[in-house]
């Protein structure tokens, strides 16, 4: 895999979140391939199928002919230099590759194809620092700061990706990921009594550490080899242990319960929990935590739904990490047309039967 220059030859100009308005139109430009597989047709022939991408989106592009050559050069996780023509189907935007070629790595910015957070993470990590100041357990404190002042770990975790498919998983998502939860646990922990707050809080920060010694991010993002064969549970709790150990006097009941929370905050036995919530504390968690990997995932499956035209009356495909598919009910409640204008539009705009190539080989579902 190539990793792309500070000073590019080209500059980007064609981004997958808006290709939509080159509809009719052959544009040329940088793309990574994050999935490159050979499809047929009804007939029999052999097409390539590229699944493209870069920070603003994807999008699905077909070669029909004259591909083979070509697709010897590169393969998935690769940059390619593209001419694709633009169309529309049903609002939705196709992209008919004409030409292509493997980029040299003087030609891109890695930039352009890491998607990232949108918030600033500076501002993130001062939000993060903010939340551990106001502890009132000096140990969950120590224990928190002893991971946050330690220049590798804080680098690693300002930049780490929450996930690599599912939710989060973007430069910075980590972080945004544990910010957000801060916040929840700060507004919903003073409701229950029962729960303790900095236990609590620390969970939301300790929960996924693991997962800087589990994944590995660059133009994509994968698992380390301890990452596939131990997780990111089982690396977090070694990590939270190896700090404890330092930390005089640290209790062991306030251990125990903290470990008790990371190693419990999938919730299920077939989520990948070794063991279920049993404290008010990890139970509290385990949903905090669930709410907001399952929102961020809403939101990422609406843009993105967005991004390839759908329009506001129209669902989302299914999304496997929700077992249903999506509608956007701002975007819904927001739209000029009387409710079913939509449908009857494209029957009426519909003027015979349309031929769609079929793709035996489907794509996988996102992990």
């Amino acid at each position: 895999m190539s990793h792309g220059t500070l000073l590019p030859t080209h500059t980007k100009a064609v981004f997958l979140g808006e290709i939509a308005k080159y509809e009719g139109q052959t544009v040329t430009d940088f793309f990574a391939v994050a999935q490159k597989q050979f499809s047929r047709k009804r007939d029999g022939a052999v097409y390539l199928s590229l699944r493209l991408t870069d920070r603003t989106g994807q999008c699905e592009a077909k070669m029909w002919d004259n591909f083979e050559a070509s697709a010897e050069t590169f393969q998935a996780g690769d940059i390619i230099k593209v001419q694709v023509e633009v169309s529309g189907y049903n609002g939705r935007p196709q992209l008919t590759i004409k030409k292509l070629r493997k980029a040299a790595e003087d030609e891109y910015s890695l930039a352009d194809f890491q998607p990232h957070t949108v918030h600033s993470i500076d501002d993130l990590w001062a939000k993060l620092n903010g939340f551990v100041d106001s502890f009132t357990d000096p140990f969950l404190q120590r224990l928190v700061r002893s991971f946050l002042d330690d220049p590798e770990t804080a680098s690693l975790l300002r930049g780490a990706p929450a996930a690599k498919y599912l939710h989060h998983a973007w430069i910075g998502g980590l972080l945004e990921h544990i910010v957000s939860l801060l916040g929840l646990c700060d507004r919903v922990t003073p409701h229950y009594p029962q729960v303790h707050r900095d236990l609590v809080m620390t969970g939301a920060i300790l929960h996924d550490i693991g997962k800087l010694e589990e994944l590995r991010w660059s133009l994509n993002f994968d698992y380390t080899l301890e990452g596939q064969l131990l997780g990111h549970i089982t690396l977090g709790i070694s990590m939270i242990e190896k700090k404890i150990a330092v930390i005089p006097d640290f209790p062991p009941r306030l251990r125990l319960l903290v470990e008790h929370i990371v190693l419990s905050h999938h919730g299920r036995y077939e989520f990948g929990s070794p063991k279920l919530p049993m404290t008010p504390d990890a139970i509290l968690f385990h949903y905090l935590d669930d709410l907001d990997a399952k929102m961020y995932s809403v939101r990422t499956e609406l843009d993105r739904s967005a991004q390839s035209g759908r329009g506001p009356d129209e669902m989302t495909d299914w999304v496997r990490s929700l077992e249903r598919p999506l509608l956007d009910s701002q975007r819904f409640l927001d739209s000029p047309d009387s409710l079913g204008e939509a449908d009857r539009k494209d029957v009426s705009e519909s003027d015979g039967e349309v031929s769609v190539e079929v793709t035996i080989d489907a794509l996988p579902a996102e992990e």
